[in-house]
Protein backbone atom coordinates (compact mmCIF):
# COMPACT_ATOMS: atom_id res chain seq x y z
CA UNK A 1 0.00 0.00 0.00
CA UNK A 2 3.12 2.24 0.83
CA UNK A 3 3.81 1.80 -3.25
CA UNK A 4 0.39 3.30 -4.14
CA UNK A 5 0.72 5.84 -1.86
CA UNK A 6 4.11 6.96 -2.79
CA UNK A 7 2.48 7.36 -6.53
CA UNK A 8 -0.47 8.71 -5.48
CA UNK A 9 -0.35 11.87 -6.99
CA UNK A 10 0.36 10.33 -10.41
CA UNK A 11 -3.05 8.25 -10.17
CA UNK A 12 -4.88 11.58 -9.39
CA UNK A 13 -3.02 12.76 -12.64
CA UNK A 14 -4.58 10.90 -14.62
CA UNK A 15 -8.13 10.53 -12.86
CA UNK A 16 -7.72 7.71 -11.34
CA UNK A 17 -8.79 6.43 -7.51
CA UNK A 18 -6.95 3.72 -5.41
CA UNK A 19 -8.91 1.55 -3.12
CA UNK A 20 -7.95 -0.94 -0.66
CA UNK A 21 -9.71 -3.77 0.63
CA UNK A 22 -9.02 -5.26 3.77
CA UNK A 23 -11.02 -8.00 6.15
CA UNK A 24 -8.69 -6.17 9.04
CA UNK A 25 -11.27 -4.98 11.69
CA UNK A 26 -11.86 -0.86 11.78
CA UNK A 27 -8.85 -0.46 14.43
CA UNK A 28 -6.38 -2.44 12.93
CA UNK A 29 -7.24 -0.73 9.19
CA UNK A 30 -6.85 2.37 10.52
CA UNK A 31 -3.44 1.32 11.85
CA UNK A 32 -1.84 0.81 8.86
CA UNK A 33 -3.19 3.60 7.20
CA UNK A 34 -1.64 5.83 9.86
CA UNK A 35 1.53 3.74 9.74
CA UNK A 36 1.57 3.69 5.94
CA UNK A 37 0.45 7.75 6.19
CA UNK A 38 -2.44 6.67 3.46
CA UNK A 39 -4.40 9.02 1.27
CA UNK A 40 -6.90 7.01 -0.02
CA UNK A 41 -9.56 5.01 1.12
CA UNK A 42 -9.04 1.84 3.51
CA UNK A 43 -11.98 -0.72 3.23
CA UNK A 44 -12.93 -2.66 6.00
CA UNK A 45 -14.02 -5.94 8.12
CA UNK A 46 -15.22 -7.54 4.73
CA UNK A 47 -15.50 -11.06 5.16
CA UNK A 48 -12.68 -12.92 4.15
CA UNK A 49 -15.13 -16.05 2.51
CA UNK A 50 -17.18 -13.65 0.58
CA UNK A 51 -13.96 -12.05 -1.23
CA UNK A 52 -13.16 -15.50 -2.05
CA UNK A 53 -16.64 -16.01 -3.32
CA UNK A 54 -16.92 -12.47 -5.29
CA UNK A 55 -13.01 -11.93 -6.39
CA UNK A 56 -11.69 -14.89 -6.11
CA UNK A 57 -8.92 -13.61 -3.92
CA UNK A 58 -6.56 -16.59 -2.18
CA UNK A 59 -7.36 -16.77 2.04
CA UNK A 60 -4.91 -17.79 4.58
CA UNK A 61 -7.10 -20.12 7.19
CA UNK A 62 -4.57 -20.35 9.50
CA UNK A 63 -5.06 -16.37 10.74
CA UNK A 64 -8.21 -15.65 7.80
CA UNK A 65 -6.64 -13.20 6.14
CA UNK A 66 -6.72 -12.26 2.32
CA UNK A 67 -3.67 -12.74 0.19
CA UNK A 68 -2.63 -9.22 -2.20
CA UNK A 69 -4.72 -9.25 -4.97
CA UNK A 70 -4.86 -6.16 -7.21
CA UNK A 71 -7.03 -4.88 -10.24
CA UNK A 72 -6.41 -1.77 -13.03
CA UNK A 73 -10.57 -1.41 -13.94
CA UNK A 74 -11.62 0.23 -17.15
CA UNK A 75 -13.77 3.14 -16.99
CA UNK A 76 -16.76 0.41 -17.11
CA UNK A 77 -15.87 -0.75 -14.07
CA UNK A 78 -14.59 -4.24 -15.94
CA UNK A 79 -11.34 -6.04 -15.16
CA UNK A 80 -8.32 -5.11 -17.72
CA UNK A 81 -5.87 -6.45 -15.26
CA UNK A 82 -6.08 -9.16 -12.51
CA UNK A 83 -3.15 -10.19 -10.05
CA UNK A 84 -3.75 -13.03 -7.96
CA UNK A 85 -0.71 -13.85 -5.34
CA UNK A 86 -0.58 -16.92 -2.68
CA UNK A 87 2.57 -15.30 -1.63
CA UNK A 88 4.43 -11.78 -1.10
CA UNK A 89 5.90 -12.01 -5.13
CA UNK A 90 3.30 -11.25 -8.32
CA UNK A 91 1.51 -7.84 -7.13
CA UNK A 92 0.41 -5.22 -9.54
CA UNK A 93 3.00 -2.44 -8.56
CA UNK A 94 1.73 1.07 -8.77
CA UNK A 95 4.72 2.06 -11.71
CA UNK A 96 2.74 -1.19 -13.26
CA UNK A 97 -1.01 -0.21 -12.56
CA UNK A 98 -0.26 3.60 -14.13
CA UNK A 99 1.71 2.45 -17.65
CA UNK A 100 -1.40 0.38 -17.92
CA UNK A 101 -3.92 2.61 -17.49
CA UNK A 102 -2.19 4.83 -19.87
CA UNK A 103 -2.02 2.44 -22.36
CA UNK A 104 -5.91 1.87 -21.71
CA UNK A 105 -6.35 5.35 -22.61
CA UNK A 106 -3.97 5.47 -25.62
CA UNK A 107 -5.72 2.58 -27.30
CA UNK A 108 -9.35 3.87 -26.66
Amino acid sequence: MADYQSKLEQFSKIGTQVVALSVDSEEDAQKTAQRNKLAFPVLYELDAREMVATIGTYISEKKLYLHATGFVLRPDKTIELAAYSNGPISRITAEDAIAMIRLLRRNS
